[in-house]
């Protein structure tokens, strides 16, 4: 019986969590343009517009590329901290740890408004990559955590056995250590690119109307009425989301990217 209605609980909890999503899928299913829910007639029309309005397409176009180059640039700029942490074993260390944390730390309005001033200050307030930029710093300290754990996870005594063997750093970061983290760094990429893909302060500060991403061309659309397209970017969106995540659960350890630890870790 206790399992019956444990079962039954975190069935209903389940299906309270994706009631959202499943009335913006059916809103966006509507025949005609409205929000109503559950759908009048059944359409899938909204869902094409996406890929067929000039408008909508440009702006999931600008979003994958802006999301794509940030989060590349998230993980150039992580690896190496990574690397230094790792291989400086000091407290003054954690300083610099510190730093590279602080843009995500920071609420994001407060890093949009000094971003915002810095390239106001700098004359290029407004060029389209100052968003990719800004979006790079600002989600940096996601994969500088993925990445931070996967160092951790390597057995010290490893690299001291390549260095007997006499391989030097270069070698074996290219031979022993970056195999070793890759998944770390891949898991760092796709949090930092589905983050950015949905970020709207930031990217709003920064290139405000010059350059539509989707979730500035929503926040414009809204001008002129709900339209169902707004839902079928927002499932789209989503399917994303659990598509990168689940690839990431798939080829890398999830659990512990997500701050789990092992038995052996325990112990």
């Amino acid at each position: 019986m206790t399992t019956v209605l444990t079962r039954s609980f975190f069935g209903l909890m389940a299906l309270f969590l994706a009631m959202p999503i499943i009335v913006i899928a059916g809103v966006a299913l509507n025949e005609k343009k409205t929000l109503a829910f559950p759908p009048q007639g059944l359409s899938a029309d909204w869902y094409l517009s996406v890929f067929t309005d000039e408008g909508w397409r440009s702006a999931l176009m600008n979003s994958v590329l802006v999301a794509a180059v940030a989060a590349a640039i998230s993980v150039a700029i992580a690896l190496p901290l990574a690397w230094f942490l790792w291989r400086r074993v000091a407290p003054w260390a954690r300083l610099v740890e510190v730093i590279g944390f602080s843009p995500f730390i920071l609420p994001p309005v407060i890093t949009a408004l000094g971003a915002l001033s810095f390239w106001a200050t700098t004359g290029f307030y407004g060029q389209p990559w100052t968003v990719v930029i800004s979006h790079g710093i600002f989600f940096v300290s996601l994969p500088l955590v993925t990445i931070t754990l996967g160092f951790a996870t390597i057995d010290r005594e490893i690299i001291e056995a390549g260095m007997t063997m006499g391989a030097d750093d270069k070698t074996l970061l290219k031979t022993v250590i970056f195999p070793l983290i890759r998944p770390y760094v891949i898991s760092g990429f796709a949090f930092a690119f589905v983050l950015s893909l949905n970020e709207y302060i930031v990217a709003y500060m920064t290139v405000g109307f010059t350059l539509e991403t989707i979730p500035i061309k929503v926040f414009n659309a809204l001008r002129y009425g709900y339209t169902p397209t707004m839902a079928a970017v927002s499932v789209f969106f989503i399917l994303v989301a659990i598509a990168v995540f689940g690839l990431v659960a798939r080829f890398g350890d999830l659990p512990k990217l997500l701050g789990a630890w092992s038995e052996g870790e325990k112990d």
